[in-house]
Parts: C-alpha cells; sequence; structure tokens
C-alpha cells in the first residue's frame, strides 16, 4: 500500500507545525518483528497496523476530520513466538514507556486526539496498551485524549470474521489476506498451497497457561488456514479494521465531526 501525505513522516516542518493542531487525530500504528509462518514476513503486524490507519485517515477526512499517521512503532511484547528466528520482544514496561513518550511528545506538539491502532494480539501486548491509555486518562495535567482501538473488544472482534473471533488466526486466513492486499509483494505466495489448516484452539491454550506457540501446537509459526487468503478478502477487513477507527473517534470525540 503506498504511502500517502497524510503520513507524518512525509511533511515537512512547516507542513507538520500546521497539521499536528487541537482538532487533528493523530493515528499512531503499532505492531511487532516477529514470525509469521513460511509464507509472511516479520513485519506482518506493521503492515497490519500501517493499513488499517492509511485507511482509516481516507475515512475521516471523507467526513471533514483531520487526521494524520505517525510512523510506526515496529516492536511489541512477543512471547509467544519464542523458539523462532526472528522474533525480537520488548519488556512490558519498555513498550509503556515507549507508547507514554510518543502520546506525551504529541501532547507538546498541540495534538489532542490520540488513537492506538494495533496489529499485534498477544495479551500481554494488548493488556499494555489498554494499562497506557487507562493510565494517561487518570493524570489531572493530560491535555490530550488517547484511545485504544481494541480489535480484541469482542463488539470490534465480530466485524473481522470467524477465523479472527476463534483466535486461530496468527498468520491465517485473516492476516494472509490482509497482507496479500496490502503489501502483496511480501507474501511467498508458491508456499499458500502447501500450508494445511492448523487449528489448535489458541484463546482455550492460552487460558490454560500455555506461553508460546510451539507448546500450543503451531510448530511453523502459524495457525489458521492460510491457503484460504484472498486480496479481496484482505481489502473488505482493512476496510472493517478502519471503520472500528472511525467509529472510537465518533464515539469519543463528537465535535470533530459535522452533522
Amino acid at each position: 500500500m503506498p504511502r500517502r501525505m497524510h503520513d507524518l513522516a512525509l511533511r515537512t516542518t512547516p507542513e507538520a507545525k500546521s497539521l499536528l493542531a487541537p482538532r487533528t487525530i493523530a493515528l499512531l500504528p503499532i505492531g511487532s518483528t516477529e514470525p509469521h509462518g513460511p509464507h509472511l514476513p516479520l513485519d506482518t503486524d506493521v503492515t497490519i497496523a500501517l493499513a488499517q490507519s492509511n485507511r482509516a485517515a481516507q475515512k475521516l477526512e471523507e467526513l471533514g476530520t483531520r487526521a494524520v499517521v505517525l510512523p510506526p512503532i515496529a516492536y511489541g511484547v512477543t512471547n509467544y513466538t519464542q523458539g523462532f528466528a526472528g522474533r525480537i520482544t520488548l519488556r512490558p514496561g519498555t513498550l509503556w514507556a515507549l507508547v507514554e513518550d510518543v502520546i506525551n511528545a504529541l501532547e507538546q506538539e498541540g495534538v489532542r486526539q490520540i488513537v492506538l491502532v494495533n496489529g499485534h494480539l498477544e495479551p500481554a501486548h494488548v493488556q499494555v496498551l489498554r494499562g497506557v491509555v487507562l493510565d494517561h486518562a487518570e493524570r489531572t495535567e493530560q491535555r490530550a485524549q488517547a484511545v485504544f482501538a481494541d480489535v480484541t473488544r469482542r463488539r470490534f472482534a465480530e466485524r473481522l470474521g470467524e477465523e479472527f473471533v476463534s483466535g486461530d488466526c496468527h498468520a491465517g486466513r485473516y492476516e494472509t489476506s490482509i497482507v496479500l492486499h496490502a503489501a502483496p509483494d511480501t507474501v511467498r505466495r508458491p508456499l499458500l498451497p502447501s500450508l494445511a489448516p492448523v487449528r489448535i484452539d489458541l484463546i482455550s491454550k492460552m487460558k490454560s497457561g500455555v506461553t508460546t506457540f510451539v507448546e500450543a501446537g503451531a510448530g511453523e509459526a502459524y495457525c489458521g488456514d492460510p491457503r484460504a487468503a484472498s486480496a479481496e478478502e484482505g481489502r473488505e477487513l482493512v476496510d472493517s479494521l478502519a471503520g472500528i477507527v472511525v467509529d472510537l473517534a465518533r464515539e469519543t470525540w463528537p465535535d470533530l465531526f459535522g452533522g
């Protein structure tokens, strides 16, 4: 997916000065660098978060609301992919401090609305993002409001298909479809027909105390059905993901939207 002029990283200093303003919604993509089977790249979660953010920015601008997509955070808490090459993990406290610092820096720049847009679904990682938002809201001196577009919440998860809801979606049909749409050249397409579906009931195994994909039975660092993926489904999923961000923004800051 091509980068667009709502990407902060593509702006000059004078352009950034006019864009980072009190009525701008800043979207912070957050992903990870970790294994995603033999067919998807290590930056899959970053690709998903960026695709969601870029499409959300388009939708917001179509509604007359200014949005900016920040450079992504490409690292997260990635304990479940322990044992596979390419995993680069942060400690929870490191991720917390990094996200908190970005929020505080945006506050200083005059931004008053921030949405965390996350593509990495590991529970410990998600818990950190929830905690940062709650902690920020409790600070009496805070001037900006940060919210988390948490797609693991039931009301949002149900929009993203059966495989996503099942939990067996790491590099499966859900994620592979999105990457086929957003970054098709990074998918190792010749491998897809050979990747049999892997059903491990991941959510139940997490609840029982399993802490890695190897222990859960995902010996190739994927679960779900990647060979059923399609770029068209990926386009629809990205649109649904973007809709989650827009709906959350409208609920939180209705004064930014006309009508």
